[in-house]
């Protein structure tokens, strides 16, 4: 077996700047790779996607190691061992294809793109300006930091969360902040609402929404027991972890 690391992308800030003809949404935001990440065993001889325990992911033709791996033309045998959380909006899913995408050679960025628009950073990793629909991908010079991940026990469905942001703009709802998505993702999810309010009124306003939610985080590290530890929330249970920014 070979094992595979997909580092978590952290999105520092996401604006939306457009929306194309075909509904796709055009993005700014600073992508950087993180010290959390899936596992992937790899073996070359077989040819099949499972998960190494219970997670809320297809292993079907869906599954976007599946699908890297029709994209390169190869088969393999990949057991996925989970650790970002599914729907928390740290790009689990891409990290995964693109992991599997940098072992077998790299594609191209418009070919990753087919993947979706997080798997092109996530081949590359580090730092970056992405724009477009995650096309445009310019790498930025390392910045070590440390960060506080916030993870409710619930998650945020992306697709839902672009199309409440669109009714919101049809509404006249200006996005503001420094995540565009955060209005919409929390029109998707109340936990989060509640939970947003709850962790900014404890650690500041400065704790802001991952890409579509739901993981959010504060820059620097709070105090805690060790590395991660569970808090009681006013709307389920949040997972603590610290964790820190990767190179390419």
């Amino acid at each position: 077996m070979i094992e595979l690391v997909a580092p978590a992308k952290l999105t520092w800030y996401l604006e939306v700047t457009g929306v194309r003809t075909d509904g796709l949404h055009e993005l700014r935001s600073e992508m950087t790779t993180l010290d959390l990440a899936d596992r992937l065993l790899l073996d070359p001889d077989e040819d099949y996607v499972t998960l190494a325990h219970d997670a809320p992911v297809p292993t079907d033709e869906t599954n976007l190691v599946t699908r890297a791996l029709r994209l390169v033309g190869r088969r393999a045998g990949v057991v996925i061992e989970k650790h970002i959380p599914v729907g928390g909006g740290l790009g689990g899913g891409s990290a995964d294809a693109a992991a599997v995408l940098r072992y077998f050679g790299g594609v191209s960025d418009d070919r990753a793109l087919e993947l979706g628009g997080d798997v092109p950073f996530c081949q590359r990793g580090g730092r970056a300006l992405v724009q477009g629909v995650g096309e445009r991908v310019t790498s930025l010079g390392f910045e070590a930091r440390a960060v506080t991940l916030m993870m409710p026990d619930f998650s945020v469905s992306t697709r839902d969360c672009y199309r409440a942001f669109d009714e919101l703009a049809s509404r006249g709802t200006r996005a503001r902040g420094p995540n565009h998505l955060e209005a919409a993702a929390c029109v998707v999810e109340p936990r989060l609402a509640t939970t947003l309010a709850w962790l900014r009124a404890t650690y500041g306003p400065e704790v802001h929404l991952a890409g579509s939610g739901s993981t959010m985080f504060l820059a620097g590290h709070v105090a805690g027991p060790e590395l991660t530890w569970d808090v009681a929330g006013p709307a389920g249970t949040v997972r603590f972890r610290h964790s820190i920014t990767t190179p390419a």
